[in-house]
């Protein structure tokens, strides 16, 4: 009974989940998440009805050995239920072991299933969803929500029907023993069930307090512990505040820990003392007609035993409904992730791209941020409601083109519109109107593995993964030999530092790539995109925040990235797009001005005053 008591306050704290209505599409789903698994399904059913059935046996043939105990029966007989009573205990622990192996790869396999469905769907979603939503929001779908719609399976469904045939047969026979005892012992049910009711509200309510509690530490601590976070604490923040808000927020987490045990316990206590009451009530009006010769020994014992197995479905089917509801709710949760359509789609019929040099063109091409509710989930961004706002143009009517080799250079103020532009080459975002191309083709109508092959970037940032300097190359080009990645280090001026660090190619670079300098991740970087290959590059400031030394390491790096290959730079350091074919003056998401530097200096216009601010000499800037 005690495993009951404990189950039914696990189920009690539970039930007190977001509540749906039923809803045919996600069963439908549901179903056809499920169909891969349904040999498994039927043969973990069964097993609950078998489980069931022996659950009720043992009761009665104990009832048997103890009437013919009494009566003075023979002891063959009494060996024999004995030993019936054995074969059962262990056909029942084979049938649980089967059923525990049935019921882990049905779980762990839809678990799968999910996660992988989920994770391919959230990989194919645009750079706006990202942008936007939280990321411990959507790890939470993957983890929580998965598991949660996992145990519909796993538990759920087989504590349903395992428990409405235990139910059933314990009534039957304890009907059939005593119908007066079996409805005494009824009478006491309501004092079992009620009180889980009003404690699970009041425990479900600090469980949501205790999980908000942690989840507002788990955020704290991720910020905090990041390398730009703590460098920003240790620059602007205030320690002591922060370690003060953490306590506080620990420290009521350990009050509602404490809070939560003694109320478990002090409902568990009860609910034993309930059931240790209805045995009372069954071994004394039970005892009493025995000892009139109304009822035999063994049916006391038998009732006594049956007993145990009537609570729990009971309880257990009391809560199924919102055990089921809790279930629902989680799928939903990972269906609407699901039906997060991508902005960015490959079309069925993506074409490769032709062979030969490749050419970069934008034709009268326009374009506005999507609005948030297009791109991302109220629930994701942990905001009531998403932005509508959005879908105002940033760029309007860019043409220009890059023949094969050639370099553009995008220069202008900040926020005028070079990295909108540099994002729509890879098929970051999709134009509204107007078209992107590449050698000739619309990248719409490429695949995605196409546009890869041909256009690698660099961002400013130089983003690097928390894995080793190997595994960070070999994200270009999984298949490159060790000789193939020293040659691309060479070129791109890091070989050296390379081979100083301890592990070599095997030394881990740290969050982001923090453990090397600025210049270091950008030539490692470099280096990725060297070892990919491709024919178009496009360079997004990827100088930018650098010291002259690292800039002049950086550099030479590019110069042998840029090699033979289309390229597109943006650039606010002037003094690097000075060799490039064309340079386009972007201004609030228009080119006003194309030429070379020679030609843009001999105009006099915007870029004029851009690379004159930039390289009036020092006493002229001090006048300014």
């Amino acid at each position: 009974m005690e495993v009951t008591a404990w189950t039914q306050m696990y189920h009690a704290i539970h039930a007190q989940q977001d509540q749906r209505p039923f809803s045919v599409a996600t069963l439908r789903r549901i179903a056809a998440f499920a169909r891969p698994h349904k040999a498994r399904l039927a043969g973990f059913l069964s097993l609950s009805v078998v489980t069931a059935l022996l659950a009720v046996a043992t009761p009665v043939l104990a009832g048997r050995v103890v009437d013919a105990i009494v009566s003075g029966g023979s002891r063959d007989t009494v060996v024999t239920l004995a030993l019936l009573i054995a074969v059962i205990a262990l056909v029942e622990a084979g049938v649980g072991l089967l059923s525990r192996l049935l019921s882990a790869q049905i779980g762990e396999g839809l678990i799968l299933d999910l996660r992988t469905t989920v994770f391919d769907h959230v990989q194919r979603m645009p750079v706006a969803f990202f942008t936007r939503t939280r990321t411990g929001a959507l790890v939470s779908r993957l983890n929580n929500d998965v598991i949660g719609a996992q145990r519909a399976f796993s538990d759920t469904l087989s504590g349903v029907v395992g428990n409405i045939v235990t139910l059933s047969l314990t009534f039957v026979v304890m009907v059939s023993l005593s119908w007066q005892i079996t409805l005494l012992a009824l009478v006491l049910l309501p004092v079992f069930v009620l009180p889980a009711r009003r404690m699970g509200n009041r425990l479900a309510r600090l469980e949501r307090e205790a999980a908000a509690h942690n989840s507002a530490m788990s955020t704290q601590m991720t910020e905090r512990f990041s390398a730009p976070g703590a460098t920003l604490v240790k620059l602007f923040g205030r320690p002591a505040d922060e370690s003060a808000e953490f306590a506080r927020r620990a420290r009521r987490v350990r009050d509602i820990g404490i809070r939560t045990a003694m109320n478990q316990t002090v409902f568990v206590t009860a609910l034993m003392l309930v059931s240790a009451l209805a045995l009372a009530l069954v071994y004394g009006v039970g005892g009493a007609a025995a000892l009139r010769g109304q009822l035999d020994a063994g049916a006391v014992v038998a009732l006594a035993l049956l007993l145990t197995r009537l609570y729990a479905p009971l309880t257990a089917l009391a809560s199924a409904r919102v055990e089921v509801m809790s279930a629902l709710v989680s799928f939903e949760r990972v269906f609407e992730i699901l039906d997060l359509r991508p902005l960015v789609a490959e079309k069925p019929d993506a074409r490769a791209l032709p062979a030969g040099p490749v050419s970069v063109e934008f034709d009268h091409v326009r374009f506005g941020y999507p609005s948030a509710d297009k791109v991302s989930l109220a629930s994701l961004e942990e905001v009531a409601s998403l932005d509508t706002r959005g879908g105002v143009e940033v760029l309007h009517d860019v043409s220009f083109k890059a023949e094969p080799g050639q370099m553009i250079a995008l220069v202008g103020s900040s926020g005028a519109g070079k990295s909108t532009i540099a994002q729509l080459l890879p098929r970051l975002y999709d134009v509204d109107s107007g078209a992107v191309r590449l050698a000739g083709v619309d990248v719409r109508d490429l695949s995605f593995d196409a546009i890869r092959a041909t256009l690698g970037m660099v961002t400013q940032d130089g983003h690097l993964f928390h894995e080793s300097v190997r595994a960070n190359l070999l994200l270009a080009r999984p298949g490159a030999s060790e000789d193939e990645l020293w040659a691309v280090l060479r070129r791109a001026r890091l070989d050296d530092l390379v081979a100083a660090l301890p592990d070599g190619l095997d030394t881990v670079v740290g969050e982001r790539g923090y453990r090397l300098s600025g210049g270091e991740r950008q030539r490692l970087t470099i280096a990725r995109l060297l070892l990919a290959g491709q024919q178009v590059v496009v360079l997004d400031e990827a100088t930018a925040h650098l010291d002259s030394t690292s800039e002049a390491a950086v550099q030479a790096a590019l110069a042998e990235a840029l090699t033979g290959r289309t390229a597109v730079v943006i650039a606010h350091r002037l003094s690097t797009v000075r060799a490039a074919d064309l340079i386009l003056v972007v201004e609030a998401g228009r080119i006003v001005e194309r030429g070379t530097h020679t030609e843009l200096l001999a105009v006099g216009g915007r870029y004029a005053e851009l690379y004159h601010t930039q390289f009036a000499p020092a006493d002229e800037k001090v006048r300014a």
